[in-house]
């Protein structure tokens, strides 16, 4: 289980699992309940890299960041991480 802290959103905190390059397991905690529930569902069961390109730069109203844009910035750290570990797996991730 990888677990973020996102900044400058609604969201506290973000979990999420990977099964190597999937995405098994999202779930975000605070912010927007009905849109953060459909980020989630529409996430899991699909390729890491091809949601953060997906979600990335995305901003809300007038952030320069927004709750998916800070999931595709914990999926990149926690590959960053694995990749540094070597394991399809790491420690918990914050920023």
């Amino acid at each position: 289980m990888f677990a973020y802290q996102p900044s400058g959103v609604c969201s506290q905190r973000i979990e999420f699992d990977l099964d190597g390059d999937t995405i098994t397991y999202v779930k975000f905690f605070g912010g927007c309940d009905g849109n953060l529930k459909g980020i989630c569902s529409l996430a899991t069961g699909q390729n890491v890299y091809n949601v953060i390109e997906k979600l990335k730069g995305i901003t809300c109203g007038p952030k320069a960041t927004s709750c998916p844009d800070q999931f595709a910035a914990a999926l990149k750290l926690a590959l960053s991480q694995r990749d540094k570990r070597g394991d399809e797996r790491c420690a918990t991730t914050s920023r």
